[in-house]
């Protein structure tokens, strides 16, 4: 993976790292956690510039994220209620605790997508709930870019000062990003459990 990314952005520049950021939103296996150090190795070697490979880097995780906050969108929260009511064991919610997610979000959405979006695992996530709760879009967009562009700068900015040390960066956020799938997994289990429990 790490040597098809660098050949590739060798290759063919910004337009290559925004198409992989783009990829990454969309195709999450593929990690922004190697794109932008590498990138970052590209702009301390000259090849581009470092603003030029945040910019290229944020905007293609961008336009990833509008996909999914669009196809989210058009989804809409009322169209999944009769799976909710069906399977509302295996989601670990109702109708009723997704009404009160809706009006939690609605306070607390805009936090929760800029903090999200510079969190390993779950910044890929973000749009969704963002989509089918009809977050407004320009809250939504403004919130995502902030919080895309920090992560972006931290990771090409990693990169530039490690240079061909970069894999050290995926070797420090592979363990937070375990360790945050475990806590989700480990919630979702007690959710479930609780959820038998009392229903």
């Amino acid at each position: 993976m790490g040597d098809w990314v660098i050949r590739l952005i060798e290759q063919t520049g910004y337009l290559g790292v925004g198409f992989l950021m783009f990829l990454e939103t969309i195709f999450p296996p593929i990690p922004s956690e190697v794109i932008m150090p590498v990138a970052g190795v590209a702009a301390a070697k000259g090849q581009m510039s470092l603003a030029g490979v945040i910019a290229a880097g944020t905007t293609g995780a961008m336009l990833g994220n509008i996909v999914w906050y669009l196809a989210a969108r058009a989804l809409g929260i009322i169209r999944l209620k009769p799976l909710i009511d069906r399977f509302g064991r295996w989601i670990t919610m109702d109708w009723n605790e997704m009404q009160r997610a809706e009006h939690w979000f609605r306070q607390n959405g805009t936090f929760f997508v800029f903090l999200g979006r510079m969190l390993p695992t779950v910044r890929s996530l973000v749009s969704v709930p963002a989509g089918l709760l009809k977050m407004r879009f320009k809250t939504f967009f403004i919130a995502s870019t902030i919080g895309t562009a920090g992560w972006t700068s931290a990771l090409a900015y990693a990169g530039f000062k490690l240079r061909e040390q970069f894999t050290e960066v995926d070797q420090w956020l592979g363990p937070v990003s375990n360790a945050i799938l475990v806590t989700l997994v480990l919630g979702y289990l007690w959710r479930l459990i609780r959820y038998r429990a009392t229903n």
